[in-house]
């Protein structure tokens, strides 16, 4: 199980030292993603060479029990043909392949429950990783999303924090109605001066008419005190 130790200790430094220095998260989790496939990778070479050794063992094992059996046979033949001394030595061959086989069995039932570790091991990273794969799009969704709010909150910051803005608005609001005021008074000025002179033109109108009747009605009078020819 120390190969998996091992990998543990290694993402966990990767992920700190990517961690530290992390200016893009974007960038720093697929570059994690990456790293854990290429660790995946050189697990799966170490479990395959445990399950190579596990399968080595077996054959071993299989070729000990293939000679005890091959021997007795022989022990067998001795004994039918009348040579039992021939035959003890060949039962002393079989026995050594008997303790051979019960030590390579031994050894290979060691073997065969660490690979089983090993594999189910290997299958927790697989499984991990590809959560893992499946977690960060999410999290470079949420890094996303919490930079464009840092961005406006410093935009919202930067234009709050500009007093003198928000004043030249204020003197610039109070220049336009003082414009608008001034604007309205010279209208209502030029108003009262037309009207004026249009009363003014009335009244010299009534008053050159009323003249003209005056005059008129003394020329008559004048008229009748001449003598009649």
């Amino acid at each position: 199980m120390g190969i998996f130790s091992r990998l543990k200790t290694l993402i966990s430094s990767n992920v700190n030292s990517l961690i530290s220095k992390a200016e893009n998260p974007e960038k720093m989790l697929n570059q994690l993603v990456i790293d854990m496939n290429e660790q995946l990778i050189e697990s799966k070479k170490a479990v395959a060479l445990a399950i190579a050794d596990e399968k080595k063992l077996e054959r071993e094992m299989e070729n000990q029990a293939a000679q005890s059996q091959e021997w007795e046979r022989k022990a067998m033949l001795a004994v039918n043909a009348g040579k039992d001394d021939l035959a003890k030595e060949a039962l002393i061959r079989k026995q050594e392949f008997d303790n051979g086989y019960a030590e390579y069995k031994k050894q290979w039932e060691g073997q065969r429950a660490a690979v089983d570790k090993l594999k189910l091991s290997l299958r927790d990273l697989q499984n991990k990783i590809d959560e893992a794969n499946r977690k960060k799009n999410l999290l470079i969704a949420r890094a996303k999303r919490a930079e464009a709010q840092e961005k406006i909150q410093n935009t919202i910051s930067t234009v709050g924090g500009n007093r003198s803005a928000f004043e030249a608005f204020d003197r610039m609001s109070a220049k336009i109605d003082q414009m608008e005021a001034k604007a309205a008074a010279t209208a209502e000025l030029e108003d009262f001066t037309a009207n004026n002179d249009l009363e003014k033109q009335f009244a010299e109108l009534e008053h050159s008419d009323a003249n003209g009747d005056a005059m008129l009605l003394a020329l008559k009078e004048k008229m009748k005190a001449l003598p009649q020819n």
